[in-house]
């Protein structure tokens, strides 16, 4: 063999050895024991967007005016060639002055040469920015859920414990209680599955929808969309569950042909919305005797709010404010 055939030889091994490192997604540097870059995969050229000739033969702290120069890549690497020992996944964030912040994991080993003292380091780095992010949104997610149950779970003990239990069967406590605690389920589904459906609107039909005997029977009207902050879902959902079953049970839902409207107004100059539930074609409508659990509930559910019961002939009519900020956010 000549000097041209092991030329051509040797060349077309390295060919084929960088066409294999190419094909490997997570960017890579062959650096030696001075930490000047051997070699590096294409995709760190792609993804940190630097070019071959200003990478090769460079310094990994100069690479790209210095970007590389990161304490806690200084002490990786410090701890790898000396010791010869290998760092698995070593977290590093950076912010990169063309592609912003970054996280990701380093993994460092030394390569030793069997025909010489030559200690080379391949450097690997997956960029885990997303996933970071994505962990970041699970662990407050995470938190939300832990804080939405214990209020769940506070607010169905105040109901067990307040709802009275005198001259009634244990059935009659047992459904009344069930009712509301399924309005609280509902409302705090409602605001799991995102913005649109917190809006005030679909509380209404998601509340009201098991009560509704007809198609005209319930009558929406909107102004404009509103989303509810998580503790107004909540009680709020709990009033519109008592209207209602009041409503059923001897109000205008309780009749064929009775009907209850529902609308909503922004007051800006007050700074509140406005929540209007009006009742006709019901039975005469009379104030009643004495303060049941339900009526207290209507009366101090929203917090910072209030309920006003009109108890009109044709019908109940009832005004409820709520005050803008986290409770109720106009679009």
């Amino acid at each position: 063999m000549n000097t041209e055939d092991l030329y051509r030889l040797l060349r077309t091994g390295h060919v084929q050895a960088q066409g294999i490192v190419d094909t490997v997604a997570d960017p890579m540097l062959l650096l030696d024991e001075n930490l000047c870059v051997r070699n590096a995969s294409r995709a760190f050229f792609e993804i940190f967007q630097v070019d071959r000739y200003e990478t090769i033969g460079q310094h990994i702290y100069e690479l790209g005016n210095g970007q590389w120069d990161i304490p806690d890549l200084r002490h990786l690497l410090k701890q790898v060639i000396p010791r010869s020992t290998a760092i698995i996944d070593f977290r590093v964030e950076h912010d990169f002055p063309a592609l912003g912040h970054k996280v990701m994991l380093l993994t460092a080993r030394t390569l030793h040469h069997p025909d010489n003292n030559s200690h080379l380091m391949l450097l690997s780095i997956v960029d885990i920015t997303e996933r970071a992010h994505r962990d970041v949104e699970k662990d407050m997610l995470f938190g939300e859920l832990k804080h939405r149950m214990k209020n769940l779970l506070s607010v169905a003990k105040s109901i067990a414990r307040h709802a009275p239990t005198q001259g009634r069967s244990a059935a009659q406590y047992r459904d009344e209680f069930l009712g509301r605690f399924e309005a609280l389920v509902e409302a705090q589904e409602l605001g799991f599955i995102g913005d649109e459906a917190t809006d005030l609107c679909a509380l209404i039909e998601r509340v009201l929808a098991p009560y509704a005997n007809s198609s005209d029977a319930v009558k929406i009207d909107t102004d404009g969309p509103f989303i509810l902050g998580t503790s107004t879902l909540t009680s709020l959902g709990l009033v519109l569950h008592e209207l209602a079953t009041n409503a059923a049970k001897h109000g205008a839902l309780s009749v064929p042909g009775g009907h209850v409207s529902i609308g909503w107004q922004a007051e800006e100059a007050a700074g509140h919305l406005v929540i209007t539930w009006v009742e006709s074609g019901g039975p005469p409508v009379t104030p009643p005797k004495a303060t049941g659990f339900g009526t207290r509930l209507i009366q101090t559910a929203i917090y910072h709010g209030e309920v006003r019961q009109t108890y009109a002939p044709d019908g109940l009519e009832v005004e409820i404010y709520i005050p803008f900020g986290t409770a109720a956010i106009p679009r």
